[in-house]
């Protein structure tokens, strides 16, 4: 297909006052209407450009439609049915055209296709949203088949995640138009979703190995928002007490989660399906919308119209006025294997506030300032395992991860670099490289092997998260095949080596990274045998524009942005060799990238220790900002005790034990006997079994 003339732009303008509604549903408007060109004949399936998901080309065109109705219909109903783009017309078209069993645009029925349970629950949240200028206006012969493809759900097992939720609101929309549905699938979306729950308003995405470690934004965009969206689709008939206590855990998330998104808009570039974008914004609308939200609503307006800015001025729409595959540009290697030409769609939720009437405060009170541009901040989370640090010099929120990583703790597993990381921020995003063979570089503490592969870390083991202090431990691991999965990884074949404990103490924009490196109850596989070096990564930074390593008794290494941003590293202990890695093509923010590293000598015995100062900031390292640490160990297996102390006075003290008797930190489902030449075999995959399609 010829690529059409570009429509307008949507982006507003960069600068200047608040965005109004005015321009959020002129974005809209122009979002729909740049994907019209590339729909059939009778719009029941959008084929837009680009590389197929694992699904196939069909359900990429249902994707194409069900993700961009959803934005339709909170475009018309927020405008209270006012259409000057004949959106209703033009989808109720596509849904006849879908629903011709005959018809060249038909859709996949759920035993064919999967990932169609996945678009029912757009479609169905559509309608409702709809009713009055679409569903009911629909030929009843088209209403009979459209409740007959969504009655598909009835019954269907669903995989262990958010997965459950697309049939819940699938259901519950079909209950209300006198169509198939079972109480038992709702009952059962319920009680796992309190199974997933691990307080303080942070779910986990499911569980694995049957703990709560799935920590991301689908904790945002799906486990949220589709609880409430149950609730308001069934109204009076949503089980008692739901809703409140919906609100209650969306309102206590919500405080966390304005915390994690940056001065320049962005949330926290960390998990899977990070193409979404600005379905990011999907909490804090239905916070609004449902009056489930700590925000004052100058605040929500200041996140919203943050983000949406901050997306478009950084590319993730094209010439054509088609949201890219991507982060800030197109950027492929983000994406996940279920992801499609369709998938950044999803991020239609973040335009779910055009709900709210335009006389709400949270389209004209004035905006007010997000928490990191009032003041600096730190904070604990208890459900992910995370820091989280916010300075209001540079607008940066940085998190430090030693609870969450999306695996079975008991169960070697490939790094996947937007889990496996110690560090996230808003500002900068983990490396991706076209070839992740020779494992992490940065944000990472590992061991290289003698051949200067790094090991992966999951799975981690989480030891403590509290104050300033974060600790988790991990076995260093190299496997055959490094392919990245959010899931596990693929079948491959691990070689284990020693027991690597780090720890993270977080201060504004520095912390002091520690690690202790102990022999395994279980000896390493010979082929992984030493001699080992540590290896610290700091941040990726894109688009340097200068880098340096400084050598010498306490060497560093350091690259600044052409925006001012600098990422630095310098030596506590244990480090002598510093370095800058360079890449091209391995960022989703930048075109070019630059990884300060602290590598140590070869290790002649364990245990043993190393310190560094990890620091993303405005400024680079100077002696006034590095800290001090002081490391005493009674014997050279027996617990360590570091003293850090910080300019100012402030002192934190952590205690870098060694693994207990017996202990032998995950991989042990994995780990066969160590003989000479030994490996050991992973027979897991790397998602769902392959007659599902691997989850969204």
């Amino acid at each position: 297909m010829t690529a059409p003339a570009a429509p307008p732009s949507p982006r507003p303008p960069t600068s200047g006052p608040p965005l109004t509604r005015a321009d959020w549903e002129r974005t809209a408007d122009q979002l729909l209407l740049a994907v019209r060109p590339f729909a059939s004949a009778r719009h029941g399936l959008v084929h837009l450009p680009g590389s197929p998901s694992i699904s196939g080309r069909w359900s990429d065109g249902l994707e194409g439609f069900a993700r961009t109705f959803l934005l339709a219909a909170f475009r018309l109903r927020g405008a209270g049915g006012n259409d000057p783009h004949d959106l209703a017309a033009w989808y109720a078209e596509g849904l006849t055209a879908g629903l011709d069993p005959s018809g060249p645009e038909r859709w996949p029925e759920f035993a064919e296709c999967n990932q169609a349970k996945v678009e029912a629950a757009s479609v169905a949240i559509a309608l409702h949203e709809t009713r009055p200028w679409l569903w009911d206006r629909l030929a009843p012969s088209v209403q009979h088949r459209l409740s007959g493809w969504l009655a598909g759900m009835v019954g269907q097992p669903m995989p262990g995640n958010n997965w459950v939720w697309f049939q819940a609101v699938t259901e519950a929309f079909n209950r209300t138009v006198g169509g198939p549905w079972q109480q038992a699938d709702l009952d059962r979306t319920v009680e796992q979703t309190e199974q997933w729950y691990a307080g303080d308003g942070w779910y986990s995405d499911g569980l694995s190995g049957g703990a709560h470690r799935n920590f991301d934004h689908y904790n945002a965009w799906a486990m949220h928002l589709y609880p409430l969206w149950f609730c308001r689709v069934l109204g009076a008939a949503a089980p008692d007490g739901l809703l409140d206590r919906y609100r209650t855990r969306l309102t206590r998330f919500l405080d966390d989660a304005r915390h994690l998104v940056g001065a320049n808009g962005s949330p926290l570039v960390q998990g899977r399906s990070l193409t979404y974008r600005i379905a990011a914004l999907a909490p804090f609308w239905t916070g609004a919308l449902f009056a489930a939200t700590p925000l004052p609503p100058g605040q929500t307006r200041r996140v919203a119209n943050a983000m949406l800015r901050h997306f478009l001025d950084h590319g993730a729409v094209d010439e054509h006025g088609l949201l890219t595959p991507g982060w800030h540009h197109r950027f492929p290697n983000l994406l996940q294997v279920y992801s499609g030409p369709a998938s950044p769609y999803w991020a239609s939720k973040g335009f779910a506030g055009l709900l709210l009437d335009p006389s709400d405060l949270v389209w004209t009170a004035p905006e007010q300032p997000l928490p990191v541009e009032t003041a600096d901040f730190g904070r604990t989370l208890a459900g992910p395992g995370w820091l989280v640090a916010g300075t209001r010099s540079d607008g940066v929120v940085r998190v430090v991860n030693h609870g969450s990583d999306h695996v079975d703790p008991a169960r070697c597993a490939t790094d996947d670099p937007a889990y496996a990381r110690v560090a996230y921020s808003t500002h900068v995003a983990p490396e991706m490289p076209d070839d992740p063979s020779g494992g992490p570089a940065d944000s990472c503490v590992t061991l290289l092997d003698a051949a200067g592969r790094a090991a992966h870390r999951r799975p981690l083991t989480r030891l403590l998260v509290a104050g300033h202090v974060a600790v988790s431990r991990h076995r260093a691991h190299w496997p055959e095949d490094e392919s990245p999965d959010p899931f596990r990884g693929p079948d491959t074949t691990y070689r284990l080596g020693p027991v690597l404990t780090t720890a993270s103490v977080l201060r504004g924009d520095v912390e002091v990274r520690l690690v202790r490196v102990d022999p395994a109850p279980t000896p390493p596989d010979v082929a992984a045998a030493g001699p080992w070096r540590v290896r610290i990564g700091g941040w990726a930074l894109p688009d340097p524009a200068t880098v340096y390593t400084v050598p010498g008794r306490l060497p560093r290494a350091e690259a600044r942005g052409a925006g001012g941003l600098w990422s630095s590293i310098g030596e506590l202990g244990g480090l002598p060799v510093a370095e800058v890695l360079r890449r091209t093509g391995s960022n989703p923010i930048g075109t070019s990238s630059a990884v300060p590293i602290l590598t140590s000598l070869p290790l002649r015995s364990l245990p043993a220790f190393c310190a560094a100062v990890v620091r993303l900031a405005s400024t680079g390292l100077t002696a006034d900002i590095v800290p001090g640490a002081a490391i005493a160990w009674p014997a050279p297996a027996g617990p360590a005790t570091v003293t850090v102390r910080w300019p100012g006075g402030a002192t934190d003290t952590v205690q870098l034990d060694p693994p207990s008797p017996g202990e032998d930190p995950a991989c042990t489902t994995t780990a066969a006997t160590p003989n000479a030449g030994s490996r050991t075999s992973s027979t897991g995959i790397s998602g769902p079994p392959s007659t599902a399609t691997p989850s969204r």
